[in-house]
């Protein structure tokens, strides 16, 4: 499995620098910019499932790149992480989390912190996949009815279900089938 592209807006070098290293020894792929719009474009050019965003940037503030990354309604979930220097309390906290940010780290970032909340970050974001794929439309043989998982591989519906949720299946024949398949049982 590849590592987890996560998008690091940082308009301060310094603290941008610190956030970007603690990110690849942590073994992400880190995609940077040094302010709002430069971060939205990153998001929309880079497929980066997680954010950690500076909350004050010049330009887009972290608040602002967060509501335009839950605007984005066909692309697959994005954890935001907004980092707060100067905002803190309670009611900005309330008011950010209502716009859709998922979790908070002071400055300067805390390195074992911050690799705890991409933990959590990366289970959400691998979480919201797979209930994507299964609300969303399964690729599908058209004759043998096999679907094809995330590797490319094709499986019985039986097999892909079990494997991606709790859901276990028992086998039983519906009374059309009865009449068609057993017609002479029927009888």
């Amino acid at each position: 499995m590849s590592a987890m592209k996560v998008l690091v807006a940082e308009d301060d070098r310094t603290g941008r620098a610190l956030v970007h290293g603690a990110l690849l020894k942590l073994g992400y792929d880190v995609v940077e910019a040094e302010n709002g719009g430069a971060a939205w474009d990153a998001l929309l050019h880079t497929g980066a499932r997680m954010v950690v965003s500076d909350w004050v940037m010049p330009d887009i503030d972290g608040l602002e790149l967060c509501r335009r990354v839950r605007a984005l309604r066909d692309r697959p979930y994005t954890y935001f992480i907004l980092l707060s220097g100067q905002r803190s309390g309670d009611a900005h906290h309330a008011k950010a989390m209502d716009e859709g940010v998922d979790d908070f780290l002071p400055k300067p970032v805390d390195v074992d912190v911050l690799r705890m909340r991409l933990r959590v970050g990366e289970r959400i974001v691998r979480l919201t996949e797979r209930v994507r794929t299964l609300e969303g439309i399964l690729p599908m043989c058209a004759y043998c009815r096999r679907i094809r998982d995330e590797q490319g591989r094709y499986t019985n519906l039986e097999e892909y279900v079990s494997d991606k949720t709790p859901a276990r299946f028992s086998h039983g024949v519906c009374p059309e089938c009865a009449k068609t398949r057993f017609s002479d049982l029927a009888k």
